[in-house]
């Protein structure tokens, strides 16, 4: 072995498929000065016991877009590398039990089918005839893949070590990092020990490919990489004669997948709470090593086992295999630069399904180091995505033994998480649970999603068609339209960009005009070099030298980075004030007749315009009062300090009992917003949408001067848009929309539906989705017939390029 270099352009550290994908896909682009360090052997943690299953179709339309590469990588990586991958393409099915499956399964087809990977449903009958084995009895329905296939993990991580060798990177086995060096706020070298030698390599890029000792490793650099590892069961049999090849099978509602190998048959689990491991931390000799065996705990998804196929119960057991494998709190993995330290990259946490990941992440990584962009939307798995708070290892090791099993649980519409619950809560948390609150949670913060009435059950009963909230939405929702609601904001990320040059550089950064008087209030967009949407925001100035920006709770940590990224030689201090004030929004047009009834202040039009912010007096608080709106209505959202909080609450919950003023939850105000064809940030807009094509040039002042984007914006305009964001409403009230619903133009499949709810004002499910119009004009787009796929159904659907809900935006000026 050659000794370890001084200096390298990049250090992995993790020799398991992931990091050897990073390495690969670096190399691919000409970076020869790699370096990757694995603690003992590589694939020796998780990689070599991974079952090896290649599902193409995942959850986004990018996310299948890595899935399918990875599943070509694959097959090609044999020819190029000679190392032998096992990668055969036998297909797979996934059979439902339940009607609810069913729909669910129906709906991944639809989705398959808009991301263009080959897909049918079958009949139970089709099923037998492709797994004469199975027992169909109770089969209601299912899909088949014909593409999708299996692999040998650990050959495939090292034909990637190859192709990396081959292209000049070097491999270390039996290093371990000891410690990770900084400077100037970046990265800047890596101490490793081997034996009783050690060293030190300079370098400006780490990339943490640890699997599941990422979070440890990441820690030693202030970097928040929550995961933990789970106990992760599957037998093999001995061989059984007559054992054809097979589709790899999945059976959710029994949670088991069936994998036939050389002529023996895997049986898998994901069960619905799972065994947490390694709270105490990893052994130093752990290498290629098992778990002890927990026959008990496996027993019922063997028993279900038998009954599925029955030849079970009569072959011999080969192998009881019990192994650690990495979770996240939400079930994606993790990708992209840490925000807390420049240079440092993640690529870890896939949640059992790191085969079929890792060679598109890799990839995707590989090309987001090269360039300094992510190559596409990345958002679902970003790094940043991240609360700092998350590496707390109670919170995640409660968390991942629910997230395992989720793999194969029901994906319902507005689950809920059931473990880890409470971390964050708004100063009125226990008065809004007193009146009926029924809370989620998204970054860690608890939000009343909707109010019972009273006598009703607090929680929600899942289902793809209308569950038990639909009415109280309803209700909400239409008390929003005519007369008055509130609701806790609580969660929003609040952000203060302050000092001499806070102006300079939020116009650098930001696409409209930030150069206005104290106490105007900006909605803008933070574009990358693409015109791509980075951050969705509104900006108040407070002072010549103050700002305030108000961000979606979930992007907090992405928009902090994204600013401190761009500070250079600015004097400007970027502040998270998130914790220091509440927000009550006060929304509807009796609002203003219950805001003057607890403040003195003046709320006329004239008195207080929309788009401006001023301190008022409520009750015997003070407040800061936003006039803005995100459901479409006449309405303050109030900016109030922590300790006055529940006090303002009180308030306003007195001073509204006249005029029936109603608490409202969350999915009002998302139903409300794709009634006024609002955008939502990680769904509608992301940093592969551009601000013009999402209908947001409004927002965008490209004669203010020079911003990031600028150029990209100029140009879209000279050359015209390829796609517009359409707003539809399904012809009948039945359906709902949820999302990634296929969009058809005309008969063809063009686009997913990028969010959607039920617009109880309008009278049926809305939904926004892109639609090509390269050389149409907006009307020539318009006059297509359009419909909308569910589950394979097609329903008739009416479109729109201007909100279906106030067009001319007059109920906000009222």
């Amino acid at each position: 072995m050659s000794s370890l270099p001084a200096k390298a352009r990049a250090v992995i550290i993790g020799g398991g498929v992931s990091g050897c994908s990073v390495a690969y896909h670096l190399a691919k682009l000409g970076w020869t000065d790699i370096v990757l360090l694995e603690r003992k052997q590589l694939t020796s943690g998780t990689t070599w016991h991974a079952a090896g299953l290649i599902g193409q179709l995942r959850a986004s339309q990018n996310m299948t877009r890595l899935a399918k590469y990875s599943a070509d990588l694959y097959v090609k990586l044999e020819a190029e590398t000679e190392v032998a991958t096992g990668m055969r393409q036998v297909g797979s099915i996934t059979v439902a039990l339940t009607e609810e499956r069913k729909h669910e399964i129906y709906r991944q087809a639809s989705l398959a089918r808009a991301f263009d990977v080959d897909v049918r449903e079958i009949s139970p009958r089709e099923v037998k005839e492709m797994y004469p084995h199975l027992n169909i009895q109770d089969v209601v329905g299912a899909v088949h893949l014909p593409l999708d296939g299996q692999c040998d993990p650990a050959n495939i991580a090292m034909a990637l070590a190859k192709g990396a060798r081959q292209r000049g990177a070097k491999i270390f086995e039996n290093v371990k990092v000891s410690d990770i060096h900084k400077k100037n706020g970046r990265v800047s070298g890596v101490s490793w020990t081997k034996g009783a030698e050690q060293g030190t390599i300079e370098t400006d890029v780490v990339i943490n490919c640890a699997g599941m000792w990422a979070r440890d490793l990441a820690s030693m650099s202030g970097v928040t990489v929550p995961l933990h590892a789970c106990e992760h069961f599957y037998l093999v049999t001995e061989a059984i004669e007559g054992l054809g090849r097979l589709p790899v099978l999945r059976v959710p509602d029994e949670c088991a997948y069936y994998k036939e190998d050389a002529g023996k048959m895997m049986l898998g689990a994901f069960e619905p709470v799972a065994k947490p491991w390694g709270m105490s931390g990893i052994s130093e000799d752990f290498c290629f090593d098992q778990l002890p065996e927990d026959f008990e705990h496996f027993e019922p998804i063997l028993e279900m086992g038998v009954n599925r196929m029955p030849m079970l119960g009569t072959a011999g057991i080969h192998t009881f295999f019990n192994g650690p494998e990495s979770f996240t709190p939400d079930d994606r993995y993790y990708l992209g630069e840490a925000p807390e330290l420049g240079g440092y990259w993640v690529a870890a946490g896939y949640n059992s399904i790191g085969i079929v990941s890792s060679g598109g992440a890799g990839m995707a990584l590989a090309q987001w180091i090269h360039d300094g962009e992510a190559p596409f939307d990345l958002w679902e798995v970003d790094i940043r995505r991240a609360q700092p708070f998350q590496k707390n290892r109670q919170y995640l090791k409660e968390r991942v033994s629910e997230t395992l099993g989720l793999l194969y649980a029901d994906h319902f519409p507005y689950r809920q998480m059931a473990t880890s619950r409470n971390i964050r809560r708004s100063p009125i948390h226990e008065h809004l649970k007193a009146r009926g609150a029924v809370f989620g949670e998204v970054a860690g913060w608890e939000r009343a999603n909707w109010f019972a009435w009273e006598n009703q059950e607090r929680e929600y009963r899942y289902s793809w068609k209308r569950q038990n909230w639909f009415d109280n939405q309803r209700d909400e929702h239409l008390a929003v339209r005519n007369g008055v609601g509130l609701f806790d904001m609580t969660s929003f990320g609040k952000i203060r960009i302050e000092g001499r040059d806070a102006l300079a550089l939020l116009q650098k950064l930001c696409a409209n005009q930030l150069d206005v008087e104290p106490g105007r209030i900006v909605y803008t967009q933070m574009l990358n070099n693409r015109g791509g949407i980075e951050s969705d925001l509104t900006i108040t100035r407070l002072s010549e030298t103050a700002f305030f920006a108000v961000v979606p709770g979930a992007t907090l940590q992405r928009d902090l980075a994204w600013m401190r990224k761009h500070l250079r030689d600015e004097f400007v201090v970027i502040t998270d004030v998130t914790a220091a004030e509440s927000v009550l929004c006060l929304m509807g047009p009796k609002s203003r007749k219950v805001i003057e009834k607890i403040s003195p202040n003046d709320f006329s039009n004239a008195g207080h315009p929309f788009g401006t912010a001023r301190e008022i007096e409520i009750g015997m608080g003070l407040a800061r009062a936003h006039r803005v709106t995100y459901v479409g209505e006449l309405g303050w959202e109030l900016y109030v300090s922590s300790d006055q909080t529940a006090h303002v609450f009180e308030a306003l919950e007195e001073a509204g009992q006249e005029l029936s003023l109603k608490l409202c939850g969350l999915h009002t105000l998302d139903s409300c917003r794709i009634e006024k064809a609002f955008r939502h940030f990680g769904h509608d807009i992301t940093d592969e949408d551009h601000v013009l094509e999402a209908g947001l040039g409004f927002a965008v002042k490209p004669s203010k001067g020079d911003f990031i984007g600028r150029d990209a914006v100029l140009k879209k305009k000279e050359n015209g848009l390829d796609r517009r964001l359409v707003q539809f409403r399904l012809a009948d009230p039945e359906p709902l929309l949820f999302h990634n619903e296929a969009i058809v133009r005309d008969g063809e499949i063009v686009g997913t539906i990028t969010s959607g709810n039920y617009g109880h004002h309008l009278g049926a499910a809305i939904g926004l989705g892109y639609v090509t119009c390269k050389g149409e004009s907006a009307e020539q787009m318009l006059a297509s017939r359009y419909e909308i796929e569910i589950a394979g159904e097609r329903i008739k659907a009416e479109a729109s390029v201007t909100p279906m809900y106030d067009p001319k935006a007059e109920r906000v000026r009222m």
